[in-house]
């Protein structure tokens, strides 16, 4: 199985050219898609807010911030586990693969537990999507991200079930999606609990 891994990781490396992304081209249309798509809608919240600066602040007072900054560590800390992971794997050292991996999977499922402990916590307040203009941001962009993470740890969970077949591309692949939740969660995180 090492020997496997390790030799995928040589003939693609030895027929990727330097404009062929990790992961493959399908795959980074899809994120700058979903880039795209999250960046409008905080450019939305953005403009909403300077219309009405001082009823967003009351709002944006509510957030718990300490829940937020746990669940950028645990994303992030994911993300560096996954990255891991495609390392080991290259190397064809697949106990370190599968370690890691699990320990991604296992920091996104915790960010999901957290940051679902925190939708609880609003929804007992009434602060759902009708509550106001930064609530129905809040929601949405969040919302739309936790569905995201819920995909990736799905992704995740097939490539550690398909461990003993995944190609490097598929891997890196899955990685770069993971990468994205990362990346949409460490501007939302600063966007809408830090910037008054």
């Amino acid at each position: 199985m090492s020997s496997k891994h390790t030799n995928d990781s040589e003939i693609l490396n030895q027929t990727r050219n330097i404009w062929y992304p990790p992961g493959g081209i399908l795959m980074w249309m899809i994120i700058m898609v979903e880039l795209i798509t999250f960046f409008m809608g905080i450019g939305s919240m953005l403009l909403d807010k300077r219309a009405d600066n001082l009823a967003f602040l009351k709002m944006q007072s509510e957030l718990n911030v300490n829940f937020a900054l746990i669940n950028t560590f645990l994303l992030v800390t994911s993300g560096y586990a996954v990255a891991l992971a495609v390392y080991y794997f290259e190397r064809g050292k697949d106990r370190f693969f599968v370690y890691w991996l699990m320990v991604s999977i296992l920091f996104g499922f915790l960010f999901l537990v957290l940051k679902g402990w925190e939708y609880k916590t609003k929804l007992n307040l009434g602060l759902d999507l009708h509550a106001g203009g930064f609530w129905s941001y809040y929601w949405l962009l969040t919302g739309f991200h936790y569905l995201h993470v819920i995909a990736g740890i799905v992704i995740l969970s097939l490539v550690l079930f398909y461990r003993n077949s995944i190609s490097l591309e598929n891997l890196e692949a899955s990685a770069a999606f993971w990468h994205m939740c990362d990346l949409i969660w460490v501007v939302l995180f600063p966007v809408l609990y830090l910037i008054h």
